[in-house]
């Protein structure tokens, strides 16, 4: 039985009642896997199936094709489900076309799809952006079909994305130095909401970028404002700025096996204060400020009774801040010491300094610990 990659309720997952959807890589397959059917028979297999590498056999309806003497092409249409992916509703293109026989499976970046001009990833510099695994599932099943129909599974397949280009400059490929537009990702070939794994994937690749370049400083940031006061702060490159977002733990449990020499964590106060607490997830879906603790740590910075108390019934984080701020009680130096310890119980004696700034929403600096 297949699953539709688009309509019906494809793919549920029982835990939330949000509806899964396909990788850029399981698209490409498909639309590969099409487009060389058709260049050995004269007719494109619609909808296409395929199987993942979990055994999922999804079936994907084509967007386009087109047949020309030595080549085809098939396109599908990206459906993320119910995840907040960019990539959604992209239109994905595989051109195959036979090339001499030993040659195998020649993988080229077509328009939208991006090239690899820094070391660090899982790809040579000057190779298309088309993952490891994508890459295995497109031989599979080029050698599956060729079998099939009686070709020789040697062919040239070109991997192109519709507004591709302009689509990449909301993603990480810029600063990866994945250049001229998107990369083709997955390993299971699903995409799951809100898993962010897309995300914290991208976070990984920028420490392996970062450290194939030699930097030895880098930083985790909460988001643009943070990332420019880190820039001000220590005038680190581009490619030393991780975009942490809400994945506190993400960048520690990988630099815990990848270390640098240094990591900065710099993000606003409020979110810094969850850290301290000892989560490692920052969402305020799946985290909230815990004013009760605030109160605790402004107690131990100075704070009287009264303040303490006010602090703990404070409607907000930064609130309790300015209370503080008020009273001169260094709040947010508590907190960012508070969350340096926890990032150095994370790293587990990982070899890494670490420092935390804090900061207000206008970018202002609200706390400081020393690099420890």
């Amino acid at each position: 039985m297949t699953e539709p990659a688009r309509g019906g309720r494809a793919a549920q997952l029982e835990h939330t009642g949000l509806r899964a959807g396909w990788t850029t890589g399981a698209c490409a397959t498909a639309a590969a896997t099409a487009a060389y059917t058709a260049l050995l028979t004269g007719d494109f297999p619609d909808p296409v199936s395929i199987t993942l590498p979990k055994g999922h056999t999804p079936s994907f309806a084509l967007a386009t094709e087109e047949r020309t003497a030595g080549q085809a092409t098939a396109g599908v249409i990206k459906d993320a489900g119910d995840d907040p992916d960019v990539t959604h509703g992209a239109l994905i293109r595989a051109t195959v076309r036979e090339l001499r026989p030993g040659a195998g499976v020649v993988f080229r970046a077509g328009p939208g799809v991006g090239t690899v001009t820094l070391p660090g990833l899982p790809l040579d510099v000057g190779e298309p952006a088309i993952n490891p695994v994508p890459r295995r599932l497109i031989r599979e099943h080029i050698a599956q079909v060729a079998a099939r129909h009686g070709g020789t599974g040697d062919v040239e397949v070109t991997v192109s994305v519709d507004d591709g280009e302009e689509i990449a400059r909301s993603t990480w490929n810029p600063r990866l130095g994945i250049l001229g537009g998107l990369s083709i990702l997955g390993t299971t070939g699903i995409v799951v909401p809100y898993s962010c794994s897309a995300w914290i994937d991208s976070i990984r690749r920028g420490v392996d970028v970062a450290r194939a370049a030699g930097l030895t400083h880098v930083a985790g940031c909460t988001g643009s404002t943070s990332e420019k006061t880190v820039r001000a702060a220590y005038d680190l490159p581009e490619l030393a700025l991780l975009d942490m977002g809400d994945f506190a733990g993400a960048v520690l449990k990988y630099i815990r096996r990848h270390p640098v020499d240094r990591l900065t964590i710099c993000g606003g106060f409020a979110k810094l204060s969850k850290l301290a607490a000892g989560h490692l997830d920052l969402h305020s879906a799946r985290s909230q400020v815990d004013k009760a603790f605030l109160s605790e740590l402004a107690v131990a910075a100075g704070a009287s009774a009264e303040l303490a108390a006010q602090v703990a019934e404070a409607n907000t984080g930064l609130a309790a801040l300015r209370l503080c701020q008020s009273a001169g009680v260094p709040l947010g130096d508590a907190v960012a010491l508070k969350a340096r310890e926890e990032a150095l119980r994370v790293l587990r004696g990982a070899p890494v300094t670490v420092d935390v700034i804090c900061i207000d929403r206008a970018g202002a600096v609200v706390g400081r610990s020393d690099p420890a």
